[in-house]
């Protein structure tokens, strides 16, 4: 399978900024077709980015642009997106559902209405993009162009350790992993490939740089998702479906071996852990965070 995204046509939900437009400006150097699908249409007072700074940084990266005011917890307003992506690419190869809202609230402080928003975008939103982007994945498989969904959402995991401090948030963001677990057999006859991709460490994001600094300061950029995504995307559809990914164990086994160059802050290897990653991976990375650290200090 090639390596490249040359000339596919992506569908990212929330591109406006982080997590998403790294994920976008990675397929954009490839030269692939990118609709930003986000709700962020003028600028947000702290957050910078918006579907149309997204996609004219998409533009100057080398891909083509179709900045889309999408909310997906709205029906007609994906319907509406996905039929003008089609309008303007002619197709869809590649869903990446990236939108999400959090709230890491207790059952008593967590309020309906963050219930609903977290449930209505992390479950529901994801389900209703790929629903209704499907028809076309379908046909993309028929024409042996490789499609895919790929959710950003954690490894499958039912301990009690990541549930019992945030019930709401838990449910709603592994409901999306749940979907990659039905979608790799729903569709693997079509030949699309389902995956969820999850970072080990914390990714820093405009919003985690306002909420928490000092996590913000300790984490990896955008950039290793967007680096895991595109090895993921690159796969065969029909023989790489169905895994919860973490994104420095899959650099890895491609045989990556620096990862300074993510660091927030330089030198500071320190790093925040993120949710739902359990002690096996934990386990299966730290001799070799260990060795990384002899090699470049070999006093250690």
């Amino acid at each position: 399978m090639t390596s490249t995204l040359k000339d596919k046509v992506l569908f990212i939900s929330g591109a406006s900024r982080g997590i998403g437009l790294a994920i976008a400006l990675r397929a954009a150097k490839d030269g692939a077709k990118i609709s930003i699908a986000a709700k962020t249409a003028t600028p947000h007072p702290k957050l910078p980015g918006t579907v149309f700074t997204a996609a004219e940084e998409i533009e100057r990266a080398g891909g083509k642009a179709l900045p889309l005011v999408c909310d997906i917890r709205d029906e007609e307003s994906v319907k509406s997106a996905i039929q003008k992506t089609i309008e303007k690419f002619n197709g869809i190869d590649i869903v990446v559902n990236n939108a999400s809202a959090i709230s890491l609230t207790d059952t008593e402080n967590t309020t309906l209405k963050k219930y609903n928003l977290m449930h209505e975008i992390n479950a529901r939103g994801t389900w209703l993009v790929t629903k209704y982007a499907l028809p076309y994945l379908i046909e993309s498989g028929k024409q042996d162009r490789n499609p895919h969904i790929l959710n950003i959402s954690p490894p499958l995991s039912m301990k009690e350790q990541w549930f019992s401090n945030h019930v709401a948030y838990s449910i709603a963001k592994f409901n999306m992993s749940l979907c990659i677990l039905g979608w790799a057999g729903e569709f693997r006859e079509h030949g699309i490939a389902a995956n969820a991709l999850w970072p080990v460490t914390s990714i820093d994001t405009a919003a985690l740089n306002i909420i928490d600094k000092l996590t913000s300061s300790k984490s990896r950029t955008p950039q290793i998702m967007a680096d895991a995504a595109h090895l993921i995307l690159t796969k065969n559809s029909t023989g790489f479906s169905g895994n919860f990914v973490i994104d420095e164990i899959i650099l890895r086994e491609h045989g990556q071996t620096e990862f300074d160059q993510y660091l927030v802050t330089p030198g500071n290897r320190d790093l925040a852990l993120d949710l739902f990653v359990d002690d096996e991976v934990f386990n299966k990375l730290k001799p070799l965070w260990k060795e990384d650290r002899r090699k470049k200090n070999p006093k250690l």
